[in-house]
């Protein structure tokens, strides 16, 4: 039986307003638990929860807001958008929240570099992170498979790409990353677009998009904040994803010290909205698991990123999405 949706004039009526750094940020915050963060990715925005949002909170207090740029949050034209200041958006909204406990995090393609970077935080002793959770993103740049799209507005005249980018653009770039059978609506593309064009959004995509090369020079920080295995983790990964798909799950386990990996097969990059059961039934088996989690003795830095020669991808011990 699949999950209840939230249509979108719904979950837009249900916001609240708080200000970062003279900007108006909506978040959405809900239920009663462990304060569970929800990141969302590019280049949409929060309502990619929707089908998880009233599951979750029945279990948790989850929080979640359209991060700076994004959805109906302030969108300033000549912004320096931040990675790093998207991560204290979300340490400043706890605050705001007054959220004292360990936060657990799902996160989400874009927001995934945001987890990692409280990841590293966490290892710092400036954040308390209680687990973390990735859905599809780019957590190691070398794997990354970008978008035509991507590609335009990283270059000189992204500007223009992001002006000219429009409902049909998103039908034609976007969709494709959806697997065969779960591609969006034509209501839900209509929702989704309504989100990124809110104040002219998508002129200022080529600003938003240059968290791919800041991603690339942080990446050995958060790398190594993952293998420290400080925090329990899972990798939810839809396989049919031409960005980030199975590629990345490979690296994953390559790199990452008893690596904890789910496959969903034909699900693409957005398996929060297109097999939103399975990743719910996922996502609570692993918090299940996290429970009696201890942290793995310390990686030496000689090995860190040297994976062994010829290291195998090792498909039998990824947990497959049957066994939900």
């Amino acid at each position: 039986m699949g999950l209840a949706e939230i249509p979108l004039c719904v979950w837009r009526r249900r916001g609240h307003d708080f200000v970062f750094r003279g900007h108006r940020i909506r978040y959405w915050a809900a239920g009663k638990g462990e304060p569970l963060l929800l990141i969302h990715g590019f280049p949409t925005a929060s309502w990619d929860w929707h089908y998880l949002w009233q599951p979750l909170a029945r279990r948790y207090r989850v929080i979640a807001c359209d991060m700076l740029g994004f959805g109906d949050s302030a969108k300033p034209r000549e912004h320096a958008y931040s990675l790093l200041e998207q991560a204290d958006l979300q340490q400043a909204l706890l605050e705001h929240l007054d959220v004292k406990r360990p936060v657990h995090v799902l996160a989400h393609d874009y927001g995934d570099s945001v987890a990692q970077e409280l990841l590293a935080r966490h290892a710092e002793g400036r954040f308390e992170m209680g687990s973390c959770a990735f859905l599809n993103g780019v957590l190691f740049p070398e794997r990354h498979r970008p978008l035509r799209v991507q590609t335009m507005l990283l270059g000189r005249l992204g500007w223009l790409v992001g002006r000219l980018f429009d409902r049909n653009s998103l039908d034609r770039d976007f969709s494709r990353t959806f697997g065969p059978d779960t591609r969006p609506s034509e209501s839900e593309l209509d929702d989704f677009w309504s989100l990124i064009s809110a104040a002219r959004g998508h002129h200022v995509l080529y600003r938003l998009i240059k968290y791919v090369p800041e991603r690339a020079a942080l990446r050995e920080r958060w790398v190594q904040a993952m293998q420290r295995n400080k925090v329990p983790m899972r990798f939810i990964n839809g396989a049919a994803d031409p960005v980030s798909g199975v590629q990345m799950v490979e690296r994953y386990r390559e790199l990452i010290p008893d690596p904890d990996t789910v496959l969903l097969p034909n699900v693409g990059r957005y398996p929060q909205t297109e097999a939103p059961a399975r990743v719910l039934s996922c996502y609570e088996a692993f918090r299940v698991a996290a429970a009696t989690f201890t942290p793995a003795p310390a990686v030496p830095m000689a090995l860190q990123n040297s994976p062994p020669a010829n290291h195998p991808f090792v498909l039998s011990n990824t947990i497959q999405s049957g066994s939900y």
